[in-house]
Protein backbone atom coordinates (compact mmCIF):
# COMPACT_ATOMS: atom_id res chain seq x y z
CA UNK A 1 0.00 0.00 0.00
CA UNK A 2 2.63 2.54 1.07
CA UNK A 3 4.76 1.72 -1.94
CA UNK A 4 1.87 2.61 -4.25
CA UNK A 5 1.18 5.82 -2.29
CA UNK A 6 4.87 6.75 -2.45
CA UNK A 7 4.85 6.30 -6.22
CA UNK A 8 1.77 8.53 -6.53
CA UNK A 9 3.35 11.18 -4.30
CA UNK A 10 6.51 11.11 -6.42
CA UNK A 11 4.39 11.54 -9.55
CA UNK A 12 2.59 14.53 -8.02
CA UNK A 13 5.83 16.19 -6.89
CA UNK A 14 7.40 15.62 -10.31
CA UNK A 15 4.36 17.20 -11.94
CA UNK A 16 4.82 20.23 -9.68
CA UNK A 17 8.59 20.68 -9.83
CA UNK A 18 9.67 19.24 -13.17
CA UNK A 19 8.13 22.15 -15.02
CA UNK A 20 10.18 25.34 -14.61
CA UNK A 21 7.10 27.57 -14.68
CA UNK A 22 5.42 25.52 -11.97
CA UNK A 23 8.54 25.68 -9.78
CA UNK A 24 8.77 29.42 -10.19
CA UNK A 25 5.08 29.92 -9.41
CA UNK A 26 5.38 27.98 -6.16
CA UNK A 27 8.40 29.86 -4.84
CA UNK A 28 8.64 33.36 -6.31
CA UNK A 29 5.06 34.74 -5.95
CA UNK A 30 4.70 33.84 -2.23
CA UNK A 31 8.05 35.45 -1.41
CA UNK A 32 7.18 38.47 -3.54
CA UNK A 33 3.82 38.77 -1.75
CA UNK A 34 5.58 38.45 1.61
CA UNK A 35 7.84 41.37 0.77
CA UNK A 36 5.03 43.50 -0.66
CA UNK A 37 2.55 42.85 2.15
CA UNK A 38 5.13 43.23 4.91
CA UNK A 39 6.34 46.61 3.70
CA UNK A 40 3.00 47.96 2.43
CA UNK A 41 0.59 46.62 5.06
CA UNK A 42 1.65 48.58 8.12
CA UNK A 43 -0.19 50.64 10.70
CA UNK A 44 2.89 52.72 11.50
CA UNK A 45 2.97 56.30 10.24
CA UNK A 46 6.13 58.00 9.05
CA UNK A 47 6.68 61.47 7.59
CA UNK A 48 3.06 62.50 8.15
CA UNK A 49 2.54 65.87 6.39
CA UNK A 50 1.24 68.52 8.76
CA UNK A 51 0.70 72.29 8.84
CA UNK A 52 1.06 74.85 11.63
CA UNK A 53 -1.19 77.79 12.41
CA UNK A 54 0.68 79.42 15.31
CA UNK A 55 -0.94 82.57 16.71
CA UNK A 56 1.23 82.67 19.82
CA UNK A 57 4.94 83.07 18.92
CA UNK A 58 5.91 82.56 22.59
CA UNK A 59 8.43 80.17 24.16
CA UNK A 60 5.90 77.46 24.96
CA UNK A 61 4.58 77.25 21.41
CA UNK A 62 8.12 77.17 20.00
CA UNK A 63 9.11 74.29 22.30
CA UNK A 64 5.96 72.34 21.47
CA UNK A 65 6.42 72.77 17.72
CA UNK A 66 10.09 71.80 18.03
CA UNK A 67 8.93 68.50 19.52
CA UNK A 68 6.87 67.83 16.41
CA UNK A 69 9.69 68.84 14.08
CA UNK A 70 12.10 66.57 15.92
CA UNK A 71 9.86 63.53 15.49
CA UNK A 72 10.44 61.18 12.56
CA UNK A 73 6.70 60.55 12.40
CA UNK A 74 5.92 64.08 11.21
CA UNK A 75 7.04 66.26 8.31
CA UNK A 76 6.22 69.97 8.24
CA UNK A 77 4.53 70.79 4.96
CA UNK A 78 3.20 74.33 5.46
CA UNK A 79 3.02 77.26 7.89
CA UNK A 80 -0.37 78.99 7.70
CA UNK A 81 -0.95 82.72 8.09
CA UNK A 82 -4.69 82.88 8.76
CA UNK A 83 -7.58 80.63 9.75
CA UNK A 84 -9.06 80.52 6.25
CA UNK A 85 -6.13 78.42 5.04
CA UNK A 86 -6.89 75.53 7.41
CA UNK A 87 -9.86 73.99 5.61
CA UNK A 88 -8.32 73.96 2.10
CA UNK A 89 -5.11 72.15 3.11
CA UNK A 90 -7.17 69.41 4.78
CA UNK A 91 -9.81 69.22 2.06
CA UNK A 92 -7.20 68.93 -0.70
CA UNK A 93 -5.25 66.25 1.21
CA UNK A 94 -2.15 68.42 1.31
CA UNK A 95 -1.73 67.59 5.01
CA UNK A 96 -3.27 65.10 7.43
CA UNK A 97 -2.92 67.32 10.47
CA UNK A 98 -3.11 71.02 11.35
CA UNK A 99 -1.84 72.29 14.72
CA UNK A 100 -3.68 75.46 15.77
CA UNK A 101 -2.06 77.27 18.73
CA UNK A 102 -4.12 80.18 20.18
CA UNK A 103 -2.57 83.59 20.96
CA UNK A 104 -2.56 83.15 24.75
CA UNK A 105 -0.96 79.68 24.84
CA UNK A 106 2.41 80.74 26.32
CA UNK A 107 0.84 83.24 28.75
CA UNK A 108 -1.47 80.57 30.15
CA UNK A 109 1.42 78.13 30.53
CA UNK A 110 3.65 80.70 32.28
CA UNK A 111 0.86 81.53 34.73
CA UNK A 112 0.57 77.90 35.74
CA UNK A 113 -2.70 77.28 33.97
CA UNK A 114 -3.10 74.55 31.35
CA UNK A 115 -2.72 75.93 27.86
CA UNK A 116 -5.16 74.81 25.20
CA UNK A 117 -4.43 74.05 21.58
CA UNK A 118 -6.45 72.65 18.70
CA UNK A 119 -5.46 69.70 16.54
CA UNK A 120 -7.40 69.21 13.30
CA UNK A 121 -7.04 65.73 11.77
CA UNK A 122 -8.26 64.38 8.43
CA UNK A 123 -10.70 61.70 9.55
CA UNK A 124 -11.57 60.21 6.16
CA UNK A 125 -9.38 57.24 7.05
CA UNK A 126 -10.48 56.53 10.61
CA UNK A 127 -7.68 54.05 11.36
CA UNK A 128 -4.97 56.50 10.26
CA UNK A 129 -6.67 59.28 12.23
CA UNK A 130 -6.69 57.20 15.43
CA UNK A 131 -3.03 56.26 15.09
CA UNK A 132 -2.13 59.87 14.32
CA UNK A 133 -4.08 61.09 17.36
CA UNK A 134 -2.08 58.69 19.52
CA UNK A 135 1.18 60.11 18.19
CA UNK A 136 0.02 63.68 18.89
CA UNK A 137 -1.05 62.77 22.44
CA UNK A 138 2.36 61.24 23.16
CA UNK A 139 4.22 64.35 22.00
CA UNK A 140 1.92 66.77 23.85
CA UNK A 141 2.08 64.73 27.07
CA UNK A 142 5.88 64.57 26.90
CA UNK A 143 6.04 68.35 26.32
CA UNK A 144 3.71 68.99 29.28
CA UNK A 145 5.82 66.81 31.59
CA UNK A 146 9.04 68.54 30.53
CA UNK A 147 7.50 72.00 30.92
CA UNK A 148 6.19 71.16 34.41
CA UNK A 149 9.59 69.83 35.49
CA UNK A 150 11.46 72.86 34.08
CA UNK A 151 9.17 75.44 35.73
CA UNK A 152 8.85 73.66 39.06
CA UNK A 153 5.20 72.76 38.74
CA UNK A 154 3.84 69.91 40.83
CA UNK A 155 3.20 66.77 38.81
CA UNK A 156 -0.28 65.99 37.52
CA UNK A 157 -2.69 64.35 40.01
CA UNK A 158 -2.65 61.15 37.97
CA UNK A 159 0.08 60.01 35.64
CA UNK A 160 -0.29 57.21 33.14
CA UNK A 161 2.80 55.06 32.66
CA UNK A 162 2.46 52.62 29.79
CA UNK A 163 4.41 49.39 29.52
CA UNK A 164 3.82 47.42 26.33
CA UNK A 165 4.33 43.67 26.58
CA UNK A 166 5.39 41.41 23.69
CA UNK A 167 5.93 44.35 21.29
CA UNK A 168 7.66 47.10 23.28
CA UNK A 169 8.19 49.42 20.29
CA UNK A 170 4.68 48.80 18.93
CA UNK A 171 6.05 47.70 15.56
CA UNK A 172 3.02 46.82 13.44
CA UNK A 173 5.26 44.62 11.28
CA UNK A 174 5.68 42.26 14.24
CA UNK A 175 1.91 41.74 14.13
CA UNK A 176 1.44 41.62 10.37
CA UNK A 177 4.36 39.44 9.19
CA UNK A 178 3.45 36.35 11.29
CA UNK A 179 -0.08 36.67 9.94
CA UNK A 180 1.25 36.69 6.39
CA UNK A 181 3.02 33.40 7.14
CA UNK A 182 -0.37 31.81 7.80
CA UNK A 183 -2.05 33.50 4.85
CA UNK A 184 0.53 32.46 2.25
CA UNK A 185 0.89 28.94 3.65
CA UNK A 186 -2.87 28.50 3.34
CA UNK A 187 -2.83 29.83 -0.21
CA UNK A 188 -0.03 27.51 -1.37
CA UNK A 189 -1.47 24.40 0.28
CA UNK A 190 -4.93 25.12 -1.13
CA UNK A 191 -3.72 25.76 -4.67
CA UNK A 192 -1.48 22.67 -4.81
CA UNK A 193 -4.21 20.31 -3.62
CA UNK A 194 -7.12 22.01 -5.39
CA UNK A 195 -5.37 21.65 -8.75
CA UNK A 196 -4.26 18.02 -8.28
CA UNK A 197 -7.38 16.10 -9.34
CA UNK A 198 -8.58 18.86 -11.69
CA UNK A 199 -5.23 18.71 -13.49
CA UNK A 200 -5.63 14.95 -13.98
CA UNK A 201 -9.12 15.38 -15.42
CA UNK A 202 -8.04 18.18 -17.72
CA UNK A 203 -5.00 16.23 -18.99
CA UNK A 204 -7.08 13.08 -19.56
CA UNK A 205 -4.96 10.96 -17.18
CA UNK A 206 -7.60 10.61 -14.50
CA UNK A 207 -9.17 7.57 -16.19
CA UNK A 208 -5.74 5.95 -16.38
CA UNK A 209 -5.35 6.50 -12.64
CA UNK A 210 -8.62 4.68 -12.01
CA UNK A 211 -7.49 1.47 -13.71
CA UNK A 212 -4.33 1.21 -11.58
CA UNK A 213 -4.31 -1.04 -8.49
CA UNK A 214 -4.66 2.08 -6.32
CA UNK A 215 -7.62 2.13 -3.95
CA UNK A 216 -9.60 5.43 -3.83
CA UNK A 217 -8.31 6.01 -0.27
CA UNK A 218 -4.74 5.55 -1.50
CA UNK A 219 -5.34 8.04 -4.32
CA UNK A 220 -6.72 10.52 -1.77
CA UNK A 221 -3.68 10.12 0.50
CA UNK A 222 -1.33 10.35 -2.46
CA UNK A 223 -2.98 13.61 -3.50
CA UNK A 224 -2.90 15.01 0.05
CA UNK A 225 0.73 14.35 0.97
CA UNK A 226 2.31 16.57 -1.74
CA UNK A 227 0.23 19.50 -0.50
CA UNK A 228 1.40 18.87 3.07
CA UNK A 229 5.05 18.60 1.98
CA UNK A 230 4.94 21.71 -0.19
CA UNK A 231 3.01 23.65 2.46
CA UNK A 232 5.54 22.82 5.17
CA UNK A 233 8.43 23.73 2.88
CA UNK A 234 6.82 27.00 1.84
CA UNK A 235 5.95 27.84 5.44
CA UNK A 236 9.55 27.20 6.50
CA UNK A 237 10.90 29.53 3.82
CA UNK A 238 8.49 32.30 4.85
CA UNK A 239 9.31 31.85 8.56
CA UNK A 240 13.03 32.14 7.79
CA UNK A 241 12.34 35.32 5.82
CA UNK A 242 10.24 36.74 8.68
CA UNK A 243 13.03 36.15 11.20
CA UNK A 244 16.06 37.04 9.10
CA UNK A 245 14.72 39.77 6.80
CA UNK A 246 12.05 41.48 8.89
CA UNK A 247 13.69 40.78 12.27
CA UNK A 248 10.49 39.50 13.88
CA UNK A 249 11.55 37.73 17.11
CA UNK A 250 10.80 34.02 17.31
CA UNK A 251 10.63 33.50 21.08
CA UNK A 252 8.67 30.28 21.40
CA UNK A 253 9.10 26.60 20.65
CA UNK A 254 9.69 25.52 17.06
CA UNK A 255 8.03 22.22 17.90
CA UNK A 256 4.86 24.03 18.98
CA UNK A 257 4.97 26.14 15.83
CA UNK A 258 5.41 23.19 13.47
CA UNK A 259 2.76 21.12 15.25
CA UNK A 260 0.31 23.96 14.68
CA UNK A 261 1.50 24.39 11.09
CA UNK A 262 1.09 20.67 10.39
CA UNK A 263 -2.49 20.64 11.70
CA UNK A 264 -3.25 23.87 9.84
CA UNK A 265 -1.92 22.50 6.55
CA UNK A 266 -3.86 19.27 7.14
CA UNK A 267 -7.09 21.26 7.35
CA UNK A 268 -6.08 23.35 4.30
CA UNK A 269 -5.33 20.21 2.31
CA UNK A 270 -8.72 18.77 3.25
CA UNK A 271 -10.42 21.93 2.01
CA UNK A 272 -8.32 21.87 -1.16
CA UNK A 273 -9.24 18.27 -1.90
CA UNK A 274 -12.91 19.11 -1.38
CA UNK A 275 -12.58 21.85 -4.00
CA UNK A 276 -10.59 19.57 -6.29
CA UNK A 277 -13.14 16.75 -6.01
CA UNK A 278 -15.98 18.89 -7.34
CA UNK A 279 -13.94 20.76 -9.99
CA UNK A 280 -13.75 19.55 -13.57
CA UNK A 281 -11.10 22.01 -14.78
CA UNK A 282 -8.14 23.79 -13.19
CA UNK A 283 -9.90 27.10 -13.79
CA UNK A 284 -12.83 25.95 -11.64
CA UNK A 285 -10.41 24.77 -8.95
CA UNK A 286 -8.61 28.13 -8.87
CA UNK A 287 -11.92 29.98 -8.74
CA UNK A 288 -13.07 27.79 -5.84
CA UNK A 289 -9.79 28.44 -4.02
CA UNK A 290 -10.09 32.20 -4.24
CA UNK A 291 -13.78 32.12 -3.37
CA UNK A 292 -12.75 30.43 -0.11
CA UNK A 293 -9.66 32.58 0.52
CA UNK A 294 -11.40 35.96 0.64
CA UNK A 295 -13.89 35.18 3.46
CA UNK A 296 -11.25 33.05 5.22
CA UNK A 297 -8.88 36.03 5.47
CA UNK A 298 -11.63 38.46 6.49
CA UNK A 299 -12.93 36.10 9.20
CA UNK A 300 -9.49 35.15 10.53
CA UNK A 301 -8.64 38.23 12.57
CA UNK A 302 -5.73 38.99 10.24
CA UNK A 303 -6.57 42.71 10.00
CA UNK A 304 -9.64 43.30 12.18
CA UNK A 305 -10.31 41.80 15.65
CA UNK A 306 -12.82 38.97 15.70
CA UNK A 307 -14.27 40.40 18.93
CA UNK A 308 -15.45 43.46 16.98
CA UNK A 309 -17.50 41.35 14.55
CA UNK A 310 -21.23 40.65 15.06
CA UNK A 311 -21.88 37.65 17.27
CA UNK A 312 -23.31 35.50 14.48
CA UNK A 313 -20.24 36.22 12.32
CA UNK A 314 -17.98 35.26 15.24
CA UNK A 315 -19.61 31.83 15.25
CA UNK A 316 -18.76 31.38 11.56
CA UNK A 317 -15.10 32.09 12.32
CA UNK A 318 -14.99 28.90 14.39
CA UNK A 319 -15.03 26.96 11.10
CA UNK A 320 -12.01 28.84 9.76
CA UNK A 321 -8.64 27.11 10.40
CA UNK A 322 -6.75 30.34 9.67
CA UNK A 323 -8.36 31.90 12.75
CA UNK A 324 -6.63 29.38 15.03
CA UNK A 325 -3.29 29.33 13.26
CA UNK A 326 -2.90 33.12 13.37
CA UNK A 327 -3.23 33.01 17.16
CA UNK A 328 -0.74 30.12 17.34
CA UNK A 329 1.93 31.71 15.17
CA UNK A 330 1.66 35.13 16.85
CA UNK A 331 1.75 33.49 20.29
CA UNK A 332 4.86 31.48 19.41
CA UNK A 333 6.63 34.41 17.76
CA UNK A 334 5.88 37.18 20.24
CA UNK A 335 4.79 35.54 23.49
CA UNK A 336 7.17 32.57 23.56
CA UNK A 337 4.28 30.12 23.90
CA UNK A 338 4.85 26.37 24.02
CA UNK A 339 2.63 23.48 22.95
CA UNK A 340 0.95 23.05 26.35
CA UNK A 341 -0.59 26.52 26.11
CA UNK A 342 -1.83 26.01 22.55
CA UNK A 343 -3.79 22.77 22.94
CA UNK A 344 -7.17 24.61 22.82
CA UNK A 345 -6.14 25.87 19.37
CA UNK A 346 -4.68 22.60 18.08
CA UNK A 347 -7.70 20.36 18.40
CA UNK A 348 -10.18 22.53 16.40
CA UNK A 349 -7.78 22.48 13.42
CA UNK A 350 -7.38 18.72 13.80
CA UNK A 351 -11.17 18.30 13.78
CA UNK A 352 -11.53 20.56 10.72
CA UNK A 353 -8.78 18.58 8.95
CA UNK A 354 -10.33 15.18 9.68
CA UNK A 355 -13.87 16.28 8.76
CA UNK A 356 -12.81 17.94 5.50
CA UNK A 357 -10.71 14.91 4.50
CA UNK A 358 -13.68 12.60 5.17
CA UNK A 359 -15.96 14.83 3.08
CA UNK A 360 -13.32 15.07 0.33
CA UNK A 361 -13.01 11.26 0.36
CA UNK A 362 -16.77 10.89 0.06
CA UNK A 363 -16.92 13.39 -2.80
CA UNK A 364 -13.94 11.74 -4.46
CA UNK A 365 -15.49 8.27 -4.23
CA UNK A 366 -18.79 9.62 -5.51
CA UNK A 367 -17.06 11.07 -8.60
CA UNK A 368 -15.31 7.76 -9.23
CA UNK A 369 -18.47 5.73 -9.61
Amino acid sequence: MWGRIRALVQKELLALFKNKTSRTMLIVPPLFQLLIFSYAATFDLNQVPYAIYNQDRGAASRELLASFQGSTAFKLRDTLDHLGQVAPVIDNREVLLVINIPPDFTREMLQGRPGSLQVIIDGRNSNTAMVLLGYVNNIVNAFSADWAATHGWPGPPAELKVRTWFNPNLESRWFIVPGIVGLLTLLVALVVTALSVAREREAGTFDQLLVTPLHPAEILIGKALPGIIVGLGEGTIIILAAVNIFQVPLLGSLGALYLGMGLFILSAVGLGLMISSISVTQQQALLGTFLFMVPAVILSGFATPIANMPEIVQKFTLLNPLRYFLVIIRSVFLEGADASLLVPLYWPMAVIGVVTLIIAGWLFRRRLY
